[in-house]
């Protein structure tokens, strides 16, 4: 796929900005911009990507994030916690929680393409977005016990309701490395493509994603997660509020109407 010029946005895409922002019709493109590092994730880089999740440009409908170089990202970047305090490190990881659930909570949709490394904090970070689509060179890995540390980024949250308590006990105490195909039958990505191919799979994916009525992308993104969470009878609750809401707009309407006038296209 030929890629469609893209205008800067917001943060802008200097060679040393931590992050990268292009916006390509109604989807933003957020590139991670530490390649040399391997996009190793520092202070900067959550901060940036907190301070865009947190206030989307009105013209996005749909968010994807990569990584610049040969990996998305191999995880936090462990200068950062030479002789860190108690004190520092609790402050630490509240920075990386408050900027990945911005991703979770975001305004719109969030599609990661994951390829070579996604170890550590870049597989939390993964974690954090709605549909991770990975090529064949991907691989996931969590060496935090190798390195006498903790997942600090929202990973003890996030990853078992993925792939459960057992199989991230397992990453974390053994090392072991899921490859792309195992993460797949695992649940931890959606979808694994060829080699190379998995920016154009999630820029498919993110068409047709921006074609959706935002009130139901905001409930997706929104609703889904707590009523899923939630106690039964109060995520019902949740639901049929949410149900009401979304049918009582006029764009659902106007689609509506448009199925049952045999003018909208049938799902195949």
């Amino acid at each position: 796929m030929t890629q469609p010029q893209m205008h800067e946005a917001l943060l802008g895409a200097s060679s040393d900005a931590p992050i990268e922002v292009a916006v390509q019709d109604s989807v933003a493109i957020v590139t991670l911009n530490r390649p040399a590092k391997r996009n190793a994730l520092n202070d900067g880089t959550i901060q940036a990507l907190h301070a865009f999740f947190s206030a989307t440009p009105p013209e996005v409908k749909v968010a994807v994030i990569r990584g610049a170089g040969d990996c998305f990202s191999a995880g936090l970047d462990l200068t950062e916690l030479t002789d860190q305090s108690i004190t520092g490190g609790i402050r630490h990881s509240r920075l990386w929680h408050r900027a990945f659930e911005a991703i979770e909570f975001a305004d719109v949709p969030v599609i990661s393409v994951l390829h070579g490394a996604v170890v550590g904090g870049g597989l939390e970070l993964a974690a954090s977005t709605h549909i991770r689509v990975a090529d064949g060179t991907a691989y996931f890995a969590l060496p935090e016990g190798q390195r006498g540390i903790f997942v600090g980024g929202g990973g003890s949250v996030r990853l078992p309701r993925l792939i459960g308590v057992h199989r991230m006990t397992d990453m974390m105490l053994t090392g072991r490395v899921m490859e792309a195909q195992d993460a797949l039958a695992a649940g931890l990505v959606q979808y694994v493509v060829e080699p190379g191919a998995a920016f154009d799979h999630a820029m498919t994916l993110a068409g047709r994603i921006a074609n959706n009525a935002p009130l139901t992308n905001f409930a997706v993104v929104h609703a889904l997660p707590r009523a899923a969470q939630a106690a039964p009878e109060h995520g019902l609750m949740l639901e049929s509020l949410m149900a009401a809401i979304a049918q009582g707009d006029d764009l659902a309407k106007e689609r509506l109407n448009a199925f049952l006038s045999k003018k909208a296209p049938k799902v195949r």
